[in-house]
């Protein structure tokens, strides 16, 4: 796709929640991820969009269209000595990868982590997401050697 100028990343901020939530659909689509709805998952963006404390979001955009996203969360980690960020999702629309833009987004949110006082991040990569983990390892990002995430969905 041929373009005159290069997108913009910015933070997002509650009046991007529309453009976000159409993002997050098309990533829950590639990930395979179910329950998309588009009420809850906007509530819940509304929250962490309006609560700096919870983590941030950025926005990659195209003139003025939406092409690409990084949401991510703090946790307290005693393990870590303090604050760490979790990449929750971080997608580009895939007309627009390949050419410098998520390593972009990715520097200006390791950025803003730092400066909240961030000690770690971290991710989760699907196991079959190939092209995905290529681009982490390119990142400096390497797997948790000895541990294995596990969960639990809390009714």
């Amino acid at each position: 796709m041929a373009r005159n100028t290069e997108p913009t990343i910015r933070r997002a901020g509650g009046a991007d929640v529309g453009d976000m939530l159409r993002l997050v659909r098309e990533y829950w689509d590639f990930e395979g991820v179910e329950g998309f709805d588009e009420g809850r998952v906007g509530a819940q963006l509304e929250w962490l969009l309006s609560e700096e404390r919870l983590g941030a979001a950025w926005l990659a955009v195209d003139g003025d269209m939406p092409v690409g996203y990084l949401l991510a969360v703090y946790v307290f980690s005693l393990e870590h000595l303090g604050l760490t960020a979790e990449i929750d999702e971080f997608f580009i629309r895939p007309g627009f990868r390949g050419g410098g833009m998520g390593a972009r987004m990715l520097r200006t949110a390791e950025q803003a982590f730092r400066q909240a006082g961030c000690t770690n991040v971290s991710l989760q990569v699907g196991r079959n997401n190939d092209a995905g983990r290529r681009f982490w390892v390119r990142q400096g990002y390497a797997p948790r050697t000895g541990f294995e995430l596990l969960e639990k969905t809390l009714a």
